[in-house]
């Protein structure tokens, strides 16, 4: 499906990409297109990740990719909206796998080359095990990471745990429902679902992490999923190494999924992007309501 965007020249256009690792499994997603006509070869392009049961347009997402100044694809991974297969809480290797398939194919198929990631929550932290796992080979070229809400404290997934023990222990799971594109979605976590996501290993980032990649950290001060310490964390990491920089920006009054204020993400990327291309980031303290960074 192919449709011209009426306000803009971008070219949308849904791809599914059939999944190398699991059979009859097709990964939906969306590119966007702002020059349609010239060759992708050698065309940079920016990766949007959504979060725990979401999907590829939900939040700020598409908000962002009809905005931003290259092309992009955001996609659903497995078991999530458009894409078949078995949702699961713990198994961050799958998304990693989601993820890679698709950088394969649009760097095979139309020859681009991935610049940017922009990763929500558990996007976020997939999008930095995937830069740790692949920095000698796709990830290269990777030069801008956005990090939304990401957790670090994987183990404090287990506060969450507790305050549902009383649920676990009468019915053996932990049940979350949630509107994923105005559908209902009912998940079933038990104990062996929160170990798994509790043992994901973020410490890789201490020493594997591309040194040359330039990061936004953007989290809510309302954030009751994961959090803001976890930004603090991830602002120690990020901002002892060189030549990358990292700019750290808390907003007040946002909560985990930026309910409501989807422009705050928006136009702060959009702002960060222009000043690295501007050669004018530096690592520091974005301050909310304070033009530049103190």
């Amino acid at each position: 499906m192919t449709v011209i965007t009426a306000s803009t020249s971008v070219k949308t256009t849904k791809v599914a990409i059939p999944h190398p690792l699991e059979k009859d499994c097709t990964i939906t997603g969306v590119l966007e297109q702002i020059a349609p006509d010239e060759p992708t070869e050698g065309r940079k392009i920016a990766l949007i990740l959504h979060g725990a049961m979401g999907h590829k347009d939900y939040l700020f997402q598409k908000k962002l990719a009809l905005r931003l100044p290259i092309d992009s694809f955001r996609f659903d991974f497995r078991g999530n909206h458009e894409t078949p297969g078995t949702w699961h809480f713990g198994r961050f290797h799958n998304d990693i796998d989601d993820l890679n398939a698709v950088v394969e194919y649009l760097t095979k198929t139309y020859g681009y080359v991935v610049d940017t990631l922009v990763g929500h929550s558990r996007g976020s932290v997939v999008s930095m095990l995937w830069l740790c796992k692949h920095r000698d080979d796709a990830a290269k070229h990777v030069t801008r990471y956005v990090n939304v809400a990401g957790r670090y404290r994987m183990e404090k997934v287990y506060d969450d745990l507790e305050a549902h023990r009383a649920e676990l222990e009468q019915q053996g799971y932990v049940e979350r429902r949630a509107m994923v594109a105005r559908k209902l979605f009912v998940s079933r976590l038990y104990q062996q679902d929160y170990d798994e996501f509790a043992s994901v290993d973020t410490s890789i980032v201490w020493t594997r992490f591309p040194a040359h990649v330039d990061v936004l950290t953007l989290h809510g001060l309302q954030d009751a999923v994961v959090p803001p310490y976890d930004a603090f964390i991830y602002a120690r990491i990020y901002g002892a190494r060189a030549p990358g920089t990292h700019t750290l920006r808390f907003v007040e009054d946002a909560d985990h999924n930026f309910t409501g204020m989807p422009e705050e993400v928006v136009e702060t990327v959009l702002e960060w992007m222009l000043q690295q291309e501007r050669g004018e980031l530096v690592t520091g303290v974005w301050h909310t309501g304070v033009k530049g960074k103190l």
